[in-house]
């Protein structure tokens, strides 16, 4: 690694389901969308933005999803302790694990990441803490023993602008993403705050949001930094990941 700051993409699973799930009224064949992780590499610490899926969702190729039902799977190999360690990272050496939020598919590679700090919004700990719900918040995802710290609001990791997490309300109520500032531009990792760019084309939201009228907000603001030239990664869009190279520097 260099003395500058990088971001590094990888694909943790896939999460399958029908067009009409993220836009609704879009219909054909299920989707097939990425599980993202985000590793950001920067001179005074290492941060991951989103962890992936526990154990429990790995498949064998051969007892995988059909491909028209709905659900997440990830295969031999696809964890975030491998995906780092396929570019010479120690799993042991990230300092911070960024969880947009803390449903299943983002926070269940947690345990993986021994020594990290969880930032996660205060108030979407206390949600999941308080409001426990099978394939949404599990406790085995996100309570693995590490430190937390419940933030409220925007924070600046690195004190330099340079990785700002700031809050994206509307999927859930403590929804976080973060900006990450390259020598090219500003890329905003999106998390569920959008699924995929046709949402944010569309200005629709997925019926998965809690909160609408924030929802609205978070895809104002998010079209606002699209149109002045920020770079927005998307929380599951397949046809988006498939332009992503994994495991080098975006």
């Amino acid at each position: 690694m260099t003395d500058t700051l990088r971001l590094f993409a990888f694909n943790c699973g896939w999460f399958q389901c029908r067009p009409g799930y993220f836009v609704e009224g879009d219909e054909g064949d299920y989707l097939r969308g990425p599980v993202p992780s985000y590793l950001i590499d920067h001179p005074k610490g290492r941060a991951l933005f989103d962890t992936g899926m526990h154990v429990r969702y790995r498949r064998e190729l051969a007892d995988a999803l059909p491909s028209d039902k709905f659900g997440l799977q990830w295969f031999e190999g696809m964890d975030i302790a491998t995906r780092l360690k396929a570019i010479d990272v120690d799993p042991g050496s990230i300092d911070w694990v960024i969880n947009s939020h803390l449903h299943i598919d983002h926070c269940g590679g947690n345990a993986l990441l021994p020594n990290a700090t969880i930032i996660v919004q205060k108030r979407e700990l206390e949600t999941a803490q308080h409001n426990p719900q099978a394939g949404l918040y599990e406790a085995v995802d996100y309570d693995t023993g590490q430190k937390i710290a419940a933030i409220s609001g925007e924070h600046d990791l690195f004190g330099d602008g340079s990785v700002r997490i700031v809050p994206t309300y509307g999927h859930t109520q403590g929804h976080q993403s973060v900006i990450v500032r390259l020598a090219a531009g500003e890329v905003l990792l999106a998390g569920d705050c959008c699924y995929t760019e046709r949402n944010l084309d569309m200005m629709v939201l997925p019926r998965a949001t809690v909160d609408v009228e924030q929802g609205m907000l978070t895809f104002e603001r998010l079209a606002k930094a699209r149109a002045g030239g920020t770079r927005i990664l998307f929380g599951h869009d397949g046809r988006q990941w498939a332009t992503i190279k994994e495991g080098v520097a975006l």
